[in-house]
């Protein structure tokens, strides 16, 4: 799609969706079709020393036909959406077909269900735009001025209408909406963040994440070098979800049948403390849950550790039938929990500790060995020590070598899910823990 005016045309809807697709149906002489719409209007209002650099709007719609013959399958995709074009895209998506190999993993389309309906384009992130992400972006420029310090983050706003359709009946539609808002501040040396995703954008509380990231940030002044080794630690819900992203990556089924996966003959056993439980949850108003998947499943609660015991595995749909897997669980919206009691607050978690070192978050988490999932990153944006129930001094950023499916076995102390996003998460409900031991293996430059 493309626009030439300052005017934008609207966002692709169900009625349109739905003829478009009809448009390639009824002119497809494939065995399956598929048709995939995303329609992407995104703005980002970026800062940095203390000023706005930049507040632009994008706008991006694409249309993908998928067809098969037998096993022989072709996609092709355009920006078109003029019937001439998309009749076009259709013939040579055929074209390629016929001429490619036999794709033994090729499966039909799912059976036609009916999709969960979800909340998921609030009306105010959908008539956000760059005044509104400028007036969030000069209230957090303003706190830090206000401290001298230097402030540096985006504020980001999106729209995107996804569908899908196929030659049984299958139709899928929805209007997904959301809000992301960063932060880093600088104090000299120190630096302070936080960040925050949501489908409102109303809901991001920019002068509570602001005033987190600036107190973090003097907090951090004069840090300390203590020696690389093994510390009690408090994670807070970043650095935990910076850690669960990866063992959430790893429940894929295929390398859990092929034995290459850390969690090898491991389902229906415990993996990690027994009170840990892991769900996804679509529904809850604080992640982004969606009706269905890019491959047309529909998007369920599901329960994929169960109190220390890996009771789920991901699985795309060719693995998925070859095990007689009749239902796909989705994890697009995770919540870890912790049965039991739970400390108040971070501070709470602090009080009660004698003597660890107080992690906000780990930066370029990388794996160092699939088969146990050992990784290794860098403690960044905050690294303290406590002692006796107060964080007594900032430290110089450690390296870390661990893995979580060992560090998580056992848990002192917890809080309530709080919210997580991180570069390397998304979104996830996720508590502040207390651990009994984390290897730190070097001290970083800065």
């Amino acid at each position: 799609m493309t626009v030439s005016s300052g005017t934008w045309p609207k966002m692709t809807g169900s009625d349109e969706f739905r003829f478009l697709s009809d448009l390639v149906m009824t002119r497809s002489s494939a065995d399956h079709t598929i048709v995939r719409l995303r329609d992407h209007h995104a703005g980002t209002t970026r800062f940095a020393n203390n000023q706005v650099i930049q507040n632009v709007d994008a706008r991006r719609g694409s249309l993908a036909v998928t067809v098969a013959f037998g096993g022989r399958h072709g996609t092709v995709g355009t920006t078109d959406f003029t019937a001439g074009a998309i009749q076009d895209v259709l013939a040579r998506a055929e074209r390629i077909a016929r001429v490619s190999p036999v794709d033994p993993e090729y499966l039909p389309p799912p059976d036609p269900c009916i999709f969960p309906v979800r909340e998921t384009a609030k009306p105010e992130t959908l008539a956000a735009g760059p005044v509104k992400r400028l007036e969030y972006a000069n209230e957090a420029i303003g706190h830090c001025r206000m401290e001298n310090l230097m402030a540096a983050g985006i504020v980001s706003s999106s729209t995107t209408a996804v569908g899908i359709a196929t030659g049984n009946g299958l139709f899928g539609y929805e209007r997904r909406a959301d809000a992301k808002f960063s932060l880093t501040v600088q104090a000299g040396d120190a630096t302070g963040w936080s960040a925050t995703a949501h489908r409102s954008i109303d809901h991001l509380k920019v002068q509570e994440r602001t005033l987190a990231a600036i107190a973090k940030a003097k907090r951090g002044r004069s840090a300390r070098e203590m020696p690389a080794g093994r510390y009690p630690v408090i994670l807070e819900p970043a650095a935990v979800a910076g850690l669960w992203a990866w063992l959430i990556w790893a429940l894929d089924a295929k390398s859990y049948v092929k034995k290459t996966s850390p969690f090898a003959g491991k389902l229906g056993q415990a993996i990690v403390d027994e009170r840990l439980t892991l769900k996804n949850v679509p529904d809850h108003a604080d992640l982004l849950g969606e009706g269905f998947t890019h491959e047309g499943l529909p998007s369920t609660d599901s329960l994929w550790i169960d109190q220390g015991i890996l009771t789920q595995l991901a699985y795309d749909r060719f693995t998925a039938k070859a095990h007689g897997v009749k239902s796909i669980p989705t994890l697009e919206a995770p919540a870890l929990s912790v049965e039991g009691p739970p400390a108040h607050s971070i501070q709470d978690l602090i009080k009660d500790t004698e003597r660890a070192i107080l992690v906000s978050n780990f930066w370029y988490i990388r794996p160092v060995n699939p088969r146990d999932l050992m990784l290794t990153g860098m403690t960044r944006d905050g690294t303290f020590l406590v002692e006796k129930g107060e964080v007594v001094s900032a430290v110089k950023n450690f390296r870390f070598h661990e893995s979580p499916l060992q560090v998580f076995r056992h848990i002192n102390m917890w809080t309530s899910p709080m919210e997580a996003v991180n570069s390397e998460t998304g979104k996830m409900l996720v508590p502040a823990m207390a651990l009994p031991q984390f290897h730190f293996s070097s001290v970083t430059r800065f």
